[in-house]
Parts: C-alpha cells; structure tokens; sequence
C-alpha cells in the first residue's frame, strides 16, 4: 500500500489548510482509534503531546475527539518533547502515541506524529493502512463504549528524571556555564530544568512562547541569537534544540556551531573506545558529510547510510542491532536511552565527554575535517513535479558525470515541505559551485 498522506514524519502542512486541518483530524484520530483499538475492548490507551503552535490546542481536541469517539481512552500531556512522547507511551502502556508538531517549522505549520505501543514510529505499512481507513466509513463507537479523556499534569517531570538517569552516575555539571535554546519549543521549560538540577548555571534562550515564535529567530535551525549569546555571558557551550527538541545543534564556546555529523562522529568514537558502539556501526543518511564516512573508516569504524528521515535510521538500527545513529540536521539516536531523536539526551552525553575529557566545546566539536558541501531548496508549487522536466534531468545527469570520481550529488524531494533539495560534495569548491548552482537554475526554470 502507498501513502498519500503521510510524510517523511507524519502527517503535515500548514494549519487550517488541508491535510493540517481540524476535519482531517478528527477523521486521522478515528482511523487510529480504529486501527489500535481492533478488539473492542475499553482499556485502549494513547497519550497525546504538543510543542507550543497556537494551533495545537485545536490539533489536540480534534485528535480528541476522533480517539474517543472510536472508544480510545486519551492522555494529554500537554507541551513535551517528542522523544517524551515515545517514552511515556511504553511506560504508560499506551497503544499509541501521537506528537502534535512541525518540529522545526514556521508557526504556521503543524504535524501528527504516530508512535507504535513499542515507543517506535509507526512503519509505512501501518500509516497506509490507517489512509485506508481513512478514505472509508469508519465506525464509531456504540454510546456505551465511548472513550475518556484525562491530562497528565506531570509527563514532563517524567521525562526529565528519565533524561536524567542517563548521566552518569554522581556526575554533576557544576562550573559549567551553557546556554540553552529551546526554540519557544516543547522543550522551553524541561531542559533549562534538567540541566540546572544537574549542577549547571543556565542560560536560557527561547523560554517564552507565545504560539507564534517558535522556531522564530532561534532553536537549531537559527543558533546565531544562542552564539551571541554565549560570546556574550562568557559561556562554556551552548545547546540549540528545535521546536519539539528531537535534533540538536552543539555551539563551541567562541558560538562556532557543530552539526548532527560532528556530534555522531564524537560519539560513535567515544563509544567504541569503551566497546559500547554495537557493531563498529553508526547509521546515517545520504545526507551526511563524506568526512564522517572517511573519519569512521580511519578508526575501523563503519558507516552505514540510509533514506532522509529518522525514522528510516532507526529502522536500520533496529534491523542490524546498532545502537547509534542520526541526521545531519541533529537528530542524534540512542536506543540505549531512547526509541527516537533527542537532543536534550544527546546535549547532555557531549556535556558529559567535556567532563569527563577536561576539554572544551571547541576541542570536541571538530572531530573530522569536512568535505566541502552545499545544499539548496527550491520550492515548487502544488501539481508540479519539477524532478520529471527534461531540462531537469539532463542538468543532473551533467553534474553527475562531472562529479565521478571527484564527489558525490543528492537530489530529492522534501518529505515535509515542497521543496526540491539539492546537494552536492566535491573537494574542487569551484565545481561544488557550478553543480548545484545548474542544477538549481533549471529546477526554478522548470518551476
């Protein structure tokens, strides 16, 4: 079965504009609540979170709505992070769990995340079969058998004593001065939490949502404010996270950002020094940089690649038994500790490579010397398919020859928004340039 309305991650688009709308999400909450509550019974669980979208108050009760009137019964747990989602959905013996976020997106934008009564992220196959149920009569529940609703008032402390129990043991963060950016996010009151309890003196940045600046001028897409910041307070290192706080951008203590691939390559070393990284493996995607591969195989370490989007790193996980993994954009993946991206968790394991290294930020955020790389969007219009026009494809199949044996090329479309990405590798940065540049021009040509 295929898929219409799901993503990459979920379902998304920009709110009260279909699919992002609160018919299509009574209608998604229904299938679902079809779909996990297949036997009848009235002890179906899901728990239900939120980043700080104005929007999600109407996410929220829509999903309701098509949840209990199915017989599901419903957790709110109000503004959390994604990766609290997966948690708390084993460990409250949730059927399902559903994350109401456009993770680093425009206010304007929401999504529905599912995650499997296992923590993980439903598969392609089970998103098709719940479009399915969507497109046909779904059917309620008998008045007798509707479901209930109750808010969950301390899921994020739940969260944190778990983030928490992943620090080491008696480690505390005293003398370090980091400075926190939540994005206006999920994440604006947890992580400044945890990292305070855990001894730091905090510096906060995005900790004031208002519905409409999340993402706004800071979190990991947009870590100039928390560099400014850090040059300016004089701190250690800084944290940037995004709206739901599932990716990670780590700046230095000059405000010199390091990116998803840095921080796997700290780690995935660290790791298999202290025979903790299963299998010599870290999995990536095709967007990470060729220097990580090239870092990986200089220390007998290995690189496995896979399809953009987390959910199809952690499936390589999970089938080949390794147990780190990420994005380049910072989804940073430990299913030692967690079923998804975290950046709070992967935040705190660099904290605890400073301490336990004596080094600084700068010292452990330039693991492996880059190659050169550029990346490009060009957005297209609904109906268009860009990829398809002629002039397109004879731009590509130029760059390609052109790059054999010097680099490599990536072209595909979002997941998440329309937009055609294009990105290229080459130590020649002349031909970097004239690669991506073609290619783009004829993509807007084609547009």
């Amino acid at each position: 079965m295929t898929r219409k309305l799901f993503g990459t991650d979920g379902v998304r688009g920009k709110a009260n504009t279909y699919p992002m709308t609160a018919e299509m999400a009574l209608q998604i909450g229904a299938a679902a609540g079809r779909y996990f509550r297949n036997d009848g019974s009235n002890g179906h669980r899901v728990v239900i979170g939120k980043d700080t979208r104005l929007s999600g108050y109407m996410f929220e009760n829509a999903l309701t709505a098509g949840l209990t009137s199915t017989g599901m019964n419903v957790l709110l747990l109000g503004p959390v992070p994604t990766p609290a989602v997966g948690l708390l959905t084993t460990s409250m013996r949730a059927d399902v769990g559903i994350m109401i976020s456009a993770s680093h997106n425009p206010h304007q934008d929401n999504g529905i995340k599912f995650f499997g009564p296992d923590g993980f992220k439903l598969s392609d196959e089970a998103e098709a079969e719940i479009e399915t149920l969507i497109a046909g009569k779904i059917e309620p529940a008998q008045a007798n058998n509707i479901g209930r609703a109750k808010r969950i008032d301390d899921g994020r402390f739940r969260y944190a004593e778990r983030v928490k129990s992943t620090f080491p043991s008696g480690m505390r963060l005293d003398g370090l001065k980091v400075v926190i950016d939540c994005a206006n996010g999920a994440a604006y009151k947890v992580a400044p939490e945890v990292l305070w309890e855990l001894g730091a003196t905090v510096i906060p940045v995005g900790v004031t949502p208002n519905g409409f600046n999340i993402n706004d001028g800071c979190g990991s897409t947009k870590p100039q404010t928390a560099a400014e910041t850090i040059v300016t307070h004089g701190a250690d290192v800084g944290i940037c996270l995004d709206g739901d706080a599932d990716r990670v951008m780590i700046l230095d203590e000059h405000g010199r950002v390091a990116d998803g691939d840095q921080i796997m390559a700290l780690l995935a070393t660290r790791w298999a020094l202290q025979d903790r990284l299963a299998g010599g493996t870290l999995v990536a995607t095709v967007m990470s940089n060729l220097g990580l591969e090239r870092h990986l195989e200089a220390n007998g370490l290995r690189l496995e690649r896979t399809g953009v989007g987390d959910r199809y790193v952690v499936e390589a996980m999970r089938a080949g038994g390794y147990n780190l993994g990420g994005e380049q954009s910072g989804h940073i993946v430990m299913t030692d500790y967690a079923t998804t991206g975290d950046g709070l968790l992967a935040g705190l394991q660099f904290l605890c490579a400073m301490i336990e290294t004596g080094q600084k930020a700068s010292a452990l955020t330039q693991t492996f010397e880059t190659v050169p790389q550029m990346l490009k969007n060009v957005r297209y219009g609904t109906g268009q398919a860009p990829l398809e026009a002629a002039n397109v494809k004879s731009a590509i199949a130029d760059a390609e020859s052109k790059l054999t044996g010097k680099g490599r090329l990536l072209i595909r479309k979002s997941g998440t928004e329309p937009l055609v990405r294009v990105m290229a590798e080459c130590e020649d940065a002349d031909l970097l340039a004239q690669v991506v540049n073609g290619i783009v021009a004829e993509v807007e040509a084609a547009v």
